[in-house]
């Protein structure tokens, strides 16, 4: 089974090696998409989750009993075309090239098969075009 979700630290617990003891106690693995830690900070990571179905929950269980809130992520990005100017800020920021500016017809493109869920392109988009989607 995959999951993907988000882990919202508290400061106290940003220097846990939460990672390591998803392996070791639960072989979990835990591929990171997206990380923002530093010590003494709210630190935020962004995971895919990959194992047995009940290790995996049993992993998040134990994560939240350490004090860190864990959401499930959005399944993909969501583009609002009334919003969007087409200016392709977001496909500079995009790692797997899901947003891609169309040459023919210069407008923005989804591939969602390609989409991480990375969600970097959400604060560069400069109106606000851009959301998580459920």
């Amino acid at each position: 089974m995959r999951k993907r979700v988000t882990m919202i630290f508290p400061r106290h617990v940003v220097n846990l090696p939460i990672t390591y003891r998803l392996a070791r106690d639960f072989d979990v693995a835990a591929n990171i998409v997206r990380a923002q830690v530093a010590p003494d900070e709210v630190g935020t990571l962004v995971v895919e989750l990959s194992g047995d179905i009940d290790q995996v929950e049993a992993s998040l269980e134990w994560t939240r009993s350490q004090g860190i809130e864990v959401s499930e992520s959005s399944s993909e990005i969501r583009v609002d075309r009334d919003r969007c100017v087409d200016c392709g800020l977001c496909t500079g920021v995009c790692p797997t090239e899901a947003l891609v500016l169309n040459p023919e017809i210069f407008a923005l493109e989804y591939l969602r098969n390609k989409c991480i869920m990375c969600e970097q392109c959400i604060p560069t988009c400069p109106v606000d075009a851009l959301s998580a989607a459920l």
